[in-house]
Parts: C-alpha cells; structure tokens; sequence
C-alpha cells in the first residue's frame, strides 16, 4: 500500500469517532454485510461516517492491509478496529457492542 493511501485511511480513522468502510454509502449500501452494519448503526441512532471504498480500488485494497482483516465493510470506533459484519452483528446481538460504545463516550439509542 503506497504511503497517500495508508495516509487518507489513518486520517479517516483519526478524524471519525465512527468510521465504516463499506462498499457504497449509509444511504446506499452496494453489499448486504455493509448494509447489515450499517442498519445496525442506524437502529442504534449512531453517528458515524461511511467511506465509500468502491470509489477507490488502492483503498479498496489497502483498508484489509491496514487493518490486516480479509474482508469490508470494516468498523473503527474511535480509532480502534473493531471488525467485520460477522463480528459486528454478534456484539451487536450479545449487547457487547452498546458497551463499546458507551466505554468510548459514543452517543447511541439504549
């Protein structure tokens, strides 16, 4: 991964408190595991910033490099990766996922 596109991924991270790289947009989602995380950030009334990564095939590819994860969409919640749909649905499912919220002062529907 060059160095602009490792660069535009940490600054996404940085600026974010919630951050999703998904492919499409919230209000658009082009797969169905970034639209499950997505549908469970929105029924949790989380703000949260979607960065396209179709848009962009160096960051398409780069963001499983940076987070060395396999697959998008890819959830960092204040600057921590915290995983993929399969892992997001399951914390979201056990309540695990409120917790990290609160932990991280991040505003939600309880």
């Amino acid at each position: 991964m060059d160095d602009q596109t490792k660069n535009l991924i940490q600054n996404h991270i940085n600026i974010n408190e919630v951050c999703l790289f998904m492919k499409g947009t919230p209000d658009a989602p082009q797969c169905g595991f970034s639209m499950a995380v997505s549908n469970m950030l929105k029924i949790l009334e989380v703000s949260y910033k979607g960065i396209n990564v179709l848009e962009s095939q160096p960051l398409r590819e780069g963001i499983k490099e940076f987070s060395e994860w396999p697959t998008i969409p890819q959830i960092y919640i204040k600057g921590e990766f915290i995983g993929g749909c399969d892992i997001v649905k399951e914390m979201y499912e056990n309540g695990e996922l409120k917790k990290v919220l609160e932990e991280k002062g991040i505003s939600f529907k309880k």
